[in-house]
């Protein structure tokens, strides 16, 4: 690994409360270069500065008092609408909640776990838990008991609040292996009413109190890494690396969090809370007084009901939510018989969202009257569904998790929705580089986060450092947190390039790379993530470690073959009959053939298998943030990767 030129690091003036210019800042980087001449590190300045008291606990209790009446929050009620929360209600449910986790006994510094979904009881747990001086621990709704067990008995967690009765019986059969887990609440059962009842005693000075021990430094969450393999590890994120975070993030995209559109900010969230990308956003929300909502479930049906009533200015999404919502939108036109018109609006909206971008950057004039006036026709006919897909109000969204890559990014910024493309890691509470407001670079993860620095060390592995880095992964036995950074730097695992303008791409994982039997070194990311964007394509994963060439299994997306089977007229073909169509093939065929496109021959896939079966978590080939298990998928299709080597 390279050694930094210089540590990353930070001389803003000491303030308290957050942050609040009234433009968004715009930094370049500054750039330091190899001897080669290629860019090597990047770094920007805070643009708020350093939280240096306090903690996350006093965001509801400053917004109640600066703002009370504001809404910062709202519910949905049980006839589908939605109820809004004031900032003055929220820090008044924050403090009676606080009050029964002192009367149940539980300690400063104590660790309290959630498995839940995405929903305001979480939020509101959260928040109380830091006001009694805890730290929180996450665990998926989804995870196994294994899973469970290893975390609580890990973080050595002495209470746990669950959503449901299925959750809190996972639990109880565990508790004979989990001596310190002293209480087990849960939501649906009315757990925080009665925390509410139990702490009436309790005075408002003791939860003060309680606030006042904690500080920038102490630890705020323990978050376990979902992990591709093994054990997972506990990052312990502290309540300064969120407000480095969550600070820099509201001050460098001004036009999400300041309500700059007609419509005021607002965002449904309705990826986890236990996944650091989810919670940061939470806890930004809240800390610029931004309209929250939770959604819990993430079926298409249900979710586009929840978009529908809430009406969010923007969003968080992974690229595989972006991916749907334009493959939702082409089967729809296809079944209306206007597949080439949707095809040549999704064009149009690229050529437009390239050719802004080429403006701003000032290599291009912008769009030319001609595209002007084609984009005009085709945004009532098709930009404008797009766009009420996601509630109608929606006009940014925060992409995260993975690449959305060049065409989508093109497509959605045409249609009037700019995509703000972010990297990180739990380890560094979520985004390290992010998408410039009006200096988008269309497939590249943009610029460092203000306040960070990223380094590219001499075998291509991406280097971090700033606030927001983790204190260390968790050690049960010294019970505190154990530093991973090497001289100032995180070492990501992630392979990735600076370009001369100091815009970041990520082009893999390191212990992904497949190296074939001839030699010849390739990055499988860009391959996969070209090939899932098809609408018919579920997930994928490129093979040829130690083989003679790169070969690929993939899994049938379940809307878009649904589509398929109707259009086609084999909706009761089943599905291992299927997966040897040869009319079925073609479809992945030619996005196998785009895809290589992308790569030099020795690097594409030669042969690949479409698999009858799709990669879940719950089939244990997926993590709960959908990575892949390559591990886990080369064992059980095994015979399947043989046959492709046998053609």
């Amino acid at each position: 690994m390279s050694t930094p030129s210089t540590a990353p690091g930070s001389t803003a003036p000491d303030p308290i409360g957050p942050a609040g210019p009234t433009a968004p800042v715009l930094v370049e980087p500054t750039k330091v270069r190899a001897a080669d001449g290629s860019v090597r590190q990047v770094s920007v300045p805070p643009a708020a500065p350093p939280v240096r008291r306090g903690s996350l606990a006093e965001i509801p209790f400053d917004n109640a008092r600066e703002a009370p009446a504001d809404a910062v929050l709202s519910r949905k009620r049980p006839d589908g609408g939605w109820q809004d929360v004031t900032a003055a209600e929220f820090a008044d449910e924050v403090l009676a909640v606080a009050k029964g986790l002192v009367a149940e006994g539980l300690g400063a510094g104590d660790r309290i776990a959630i498995m839940a979904r995405t929903t305001y009881e979480w939020t509101l747990l959260d928040f109380a838990a830091w006001a009694a001086g805890l730290v929180t621990v996450p665990i998926y709704p989804t995870s196994s008991a294994f899973q469970t067990r290893w975390i609580l008995q890990d973080s050595g967690a002495v209470a746990c609040a669950v959503e449901t009765a299925e959750q809190s019986r996972l639990i109880s059969q565990e508790r004979k292996q989990l001596g310190g887990l002293a209480h087990l609440w849960q939501f649906d059962t009315g757990a925080l009413g009665r925390l509410k009842t139990l702490g009436r005693d309790v005075t408002d000075d003791t939860v003060a109190a309680r606030r006042a021990t904690l500080g920038p430094e102490t630890p705020a969450t323990l978050i376990y890494t979902s992990g591709t393999t093994g054990r997972p590890k506990g990052c312990v994120l502290s309540h300064g690396n969120f407000f480095a975070e969550v600070d820099n993030a509201i001050e460098l995209l001004h036009p999400v969090f300041r309500s700059v559109s007609k419509y005021p900010a607002s965002t449904l969230l309705f990826l986890p809370l236990s996944h650091v990308f989810g919670r940061m956003v939470a806890i930004g929300c809240l800390r610029a007084r931004v309209r929250l909502g939770h959604a819990p479930s993430i079926r298409t049906d249900d979710l586009l009901a929840d978009l529908a009533g809430f009406r969010p200015s923007f969003l968080l999404a992974i690229p595989y939510v972006l991916e749907k919502v334009y493959n939702t939108g082409r089967a729809t036109a296809e079944k209306m018989g206007r597949a080439s018109s949707f095809d040549r609006a999704a064009r149009i909206a690229q050529r437009y969202g390239e050719a802004v971008e080429a403006a701003e950057h000032g290599t291009g004039p912008g769009p030319g009257m001609g595209l002007r006036a084609a984009r005009a026709l085709y945004d009532p006919l098709v930009y404008r569904r797009i766009r009420a897909a996601l509630g109608g109000h929606v006009r940014y969204a925060i992409c995260g998790g993975s690449p959305l890559g060049h065409r989508l990014s093109a497509f959605f910024a045409g249609a009037g929705i700019e995509i703000f493309e972010g990297y990180g890691l739990t380890e560094t509470t979520a985004a390290a580089t992010v998408t410039p407001p009006l200096k988008p670079r269309l497939g590249t993860v943009g610029w460092p986060l203000p306040g960070t620095a990223v380094r590219i060390a001499d075998d291509g592995e991406v280097l971090l450092g700033g606030g927001q880095v983790f204190q260390g992964y968790w050690d049960a036995g010294q019970g505190r947190a154990v530093p991973a950074q090497e001289g100032g730097w995180f070492p990501t695992g992630d392979l990735g390039a600076l370009d001369e303008d100091g815009y970041l791409t990520i082009t893999g994982r390191k212990k992904d790379i497949i190296i074939t039997s001839g030699g010849k070194n390739v990055t499988p990311a860009p391959l996969e993530d070209w090939l899932r964007a098809h609408p018919l394509v579920g997930q994928c994963m490129v093979v040829g470690d130690n083989r003679p060439f790169v070969t690929a299994l993939i899994t049938l997306e379940p809307d878009g073959l649904a589509h398929w089977r109707q259009m086609k007229k084999k909706q009761h073909v089943p599905i291992r009959e299927l997966v040897d169509d040869e009319e079925l093939r073609t479809a992945p065929r030619r996005a196998v053939d785009e895809a290589n496109r992308l790569v030099s021959r020795a690097e594409s896939i030669r042969e690949f298998a479409v698999l009858p079966v799709d990669f879940t978590e719950e089939g244990g080939h997926l993590t709960p943030s959908l990575k892949l298990k390559r591990d886990v998928i080369a064992r059980d299709f095994a015979e399947e990767i043989e046959s492709l080597y046998r053609r």
